[in-house]
């Protein structure tokens, strides 16, 4: 609203002629690309910028994107990326940052002030780990603290309890795991903030991909437990940072 205003205040003192106005109002809310038509409005709408889904994309059409976000100067965030991606897009953009186990390029083009409280990301297993990173990238992206525990999972539960105070004094919790799924369950047990329960699809045999783990998370006893898709990382985070920001 702010760009909005800034444009009616120039053309109302002649700064800017109507011509002018109307062939910047053309692509004020949206950019047209062909491929893809680019949000510009959804950060002051929703409070954060429109996300690249690489998986799917050739790396000329991320590219074109890029750009275009670029040059608007959005903090750019991508997921589901491989290396050759991020060798294009860094060859451009040298403050490009890569989290190769999370799938993720960030691009930073403005400051984003960090909060006080905090994310706790809880992973049961190193296995997880790839499903962690895409969080971590998605929530400190939004400008959230986040620390991370990780290899805590019930197989062992006692190492969970050592670290248990960091679960409590967080604002929100986002719990991975695969398998039989059950950590966000047992944690839910435990503290009194709120749960983002992310299955992944690590498992044996009749895991079928991360669908028991899922189905256990979804018929969870304990209460303060919401559960997002298979493996869907950047979902968990997206939702933890408005609940951490409230």
């Amino acid at each position: 609203m702010d760009k909005l205003q800034q444009l009616l205040e120039d053309i109302h003192s002649g700064k800017t002629n109507i011509q002018e106005g109307l062939d910047i109002l053309k692509n004020f809310y949206s950019t047209d690309l062909g491929y893809a038509k680019i949000d510009h409005n959804r950060e002051a709408r929703v409070g954060y910028p429109e996300i690249i889904y690489g998986q799917g994309k050739t790396i000329e059409q991320i590219s074109g994107i890029v750009d275009l976000m670029y040059e608007r100067k959005t903090n750019i965030l991508i997921t589901r990326v491989n290396q050759e991606v991020y060798d294009v897009i860094s060859e451009k953009y040298k403050e490009a940052k890569y989290n190769k186990s999370g799938r993720v390029i960030t691009i930073r083009c403005k400051p984003t002030e960090e909060t006080e409280s905090y994310i706790a990301i809880v992973a049961a297993g190193t296995s997880d780990l790839p499903v962690v990173e895409e969080a971590f990238e998605t929530a400190t992206f939004f400008g959230n603290k986040v620390v991370k525990v990780t290899d805590v999972g019930v197989a062992g539960i006692h190492r969970l309890f050592e670290r248990i105070q960091i679960l409590r004094n967080a604002k929100v919790l986002i719990v991975v795991a695969g398998m039989e799924g059950a950590l966000p369950s047992v944690i839910g047990g435990l503290v009194n903030k709120p749960i983002i329960a992310v299955p992944t699809s690590i498992g044996y045999g009749a895991n079928f991909g991360g669908l028991s783990a899922l189905l256990a998370m979804l018929n969870s006893c304990s209460g303060g437990i919401s559960v997002v898709n298979i493996d869907n990382g950047f979902g968990a985070a997206y939702q933890a940072s408005m609940i951490n920001k409230l």
